[in-house]
């Protein structure tokens, strides 16, 4: 099986030098032959080595005793039809060759298949040096245990890193995805916005163990960050009165972002049972809040703004009233008291310029009004029979505003509850006055 002139260069499908064919198939099963040389298909790979050693015992003559069919699926046979051309390249050849991950990890399949020990290692070292994607990320999990240990080094960046170092990459994200420095470099919004999708993807919850620990560091550190975005709000809010009649647009953009920053923060809150922090700090702020949306200025503007600050109401009238956060009585009321009022005039307020003006995109969503209707009806129901007769009752004067919120569920539950109240006390009274005489 050698050439008979060992010196003699090898050239893959050469013919006339030839001493082995080799037959893939096509896709369509058409065949393929190439014309292949056996010192060279011995020294790099075990599977032609033992079909050619084979052969030699098994056949009394030379002739197709060198002919090897490679039994492949048609989707590989470009696969195997450039490792067989890669055999007769030096190593550093087939990295240089070696141009995406799709075709390595073909080329790498079918070298483990033929057992070619150089190739597999050149496919190797270029998968550990590139990037990959999702997909191409899950082609190589699905080859690796096929590799064993050799697989160690591409396997490495996907490993699972301690807690620890997760811990301080997930502080690092939450520092700089709340930080109020204006000096950034231009790409930073892009890079703020990263950060707080990839805070939020930590953050998302594990079937074994989470990707972060949640420790009091932790904690601290995002509540450090929910004052920075407080702080950055309250001073964006103050300058609306006096920015909104220069350049009302830069007014309301700049306090967007900072309220869509608060948003983002409600979420991170909630996936860390820390909610209380967002609504206690938002009812700390409500009074200065409502000041500068309620100004003769603002009053016919700042839709975008009133509109968000709605939604973050919203939330917080959510956690209150199921009990997601637990405040004490003076609280839960002194929240709806303050919060109450404006939205029964803003609604009817976006509404009608809505209906009026077709271009007008600020009408508050069916869904989040429905929430918070229920937010407050259930607020209400929690509180002392007395503060909810009060409410109830302001209620029911403003016909012309009972529309939104509805409080006619919270309404019948305290008729239902006063009577029932009523009944009780009566009975409490008859048993005192007629005591059970005693023979």
């Amino acid at each position: 099986m050698e050439i008979d002139n060992a010196s003699q260069p090898c050239t893959f499908g050469d013919q006339n030098s030839s001493d082995v064919t080799v037959l893939l198939y096509t896709w369509e099963g058409r065949p393929v032959f190439f014309y292949c040389h056996s010192k060279i298909l011995i020294r790099k790979s075990k599977f032609f080595a033992e079909q050619l050693s084979m052969k030699a015992v098994t056949n009394s003559s030379n002739e197709f005793s060198n002919f090897i069919q490679v039994l492949c699926q048609g989707s590989e046979f470009d696969s195997y039809a450039k490792l067989l051309k890669l055999l007769y390249t030096s190593d550093d050849s087939v990295l240089e060759s070696l141009d995406s991950v799709k075709t390595t990890l073909g080329v790498l399949r079918a070298s483990i298949a033929l057992h070619c020990g150089s190739i597999t290692k050149c496919c190797m070292q270029y998968l550990e040096a590139v990037p990959w994607d999702e997909k191409e990320e899950d082609e190589i999990l699905k080859i690796a245990p096929s590799l064993g240990p050799a697989a160690k080094p591409i396997l490495a960046r996907i490993q699972p890193i301690n807690l620890t170092a997760t811990k301080n990459v997930f502080v690092s994200a939450i520092r700089f995805a709340t930080a109020v420095e204006k000096s950034f470099p231009p790409f930073a919004d892009e890079l703020k916005t990263s950060a707080q999708e990839q805070v939020e993807y930590m953050l998302l919850e594990d079937e074994d163990t989470p990707m972060v620990a949640i420790d009091e560091e932790v904690k601290s550190e995002v509540r450090t960050g929910l004052s920075n975005l407080i702080a950055t709000f309250e001073a964006e809010l103050s300058l609306i009165p006096l920015g909104y009649k220069h350049s009302p647009e830069v007014a309301e953009q700049s306090v967007l972002q900072s309220l869509s920053d608060l948003d983002w923060m409600c979420g991170v809150l909630t996936k860390m049972e820390m909610l209380k922090d967002f609504v206690t700090s938002w009812s700390e702020i409500s009074d200065k809040v409502l000041a500068v949306l309620q100004e003769d200025n603002c009053y016919l503007g700042l839709w975008s703004v009133k509109v968000k600050v709605i939604e973050l109401v919203g939330k917080a009238f959510d956690a209150i009233g199921f009990g997601n956060v637990v405040l004490p009585t003076h609280s839960r009321l002194h929240f709806l008291k303050k919060w109450l009022p404006y939205l029964r005039d803003i609604k009817p307020l976006l509404d009608a310029k809505s209906d009026k003006d077709e271009s007008f995109t600020h009408r508050l969503d069916g869904d989040l009004c429905q929430n918070i209707e229920g937010a407050i009806v259930s607020l209400v129901l929690t509180l002392p029979s007395c503060d909810q007769a009060d409410i109830l009752g302001d209620w029911i004067q403003r016909t012309e505003q009972l529309k939104f919120p509805n409080l006619s569920e919270a309404f019948e539950v305290w008729c239902y509850r006063t009577k029932s109240a009523n009944r009780r006390n009566m009975v409490e009274l008859s048993d005192a006055g007629n005591p059970t005489l005693s023979l």
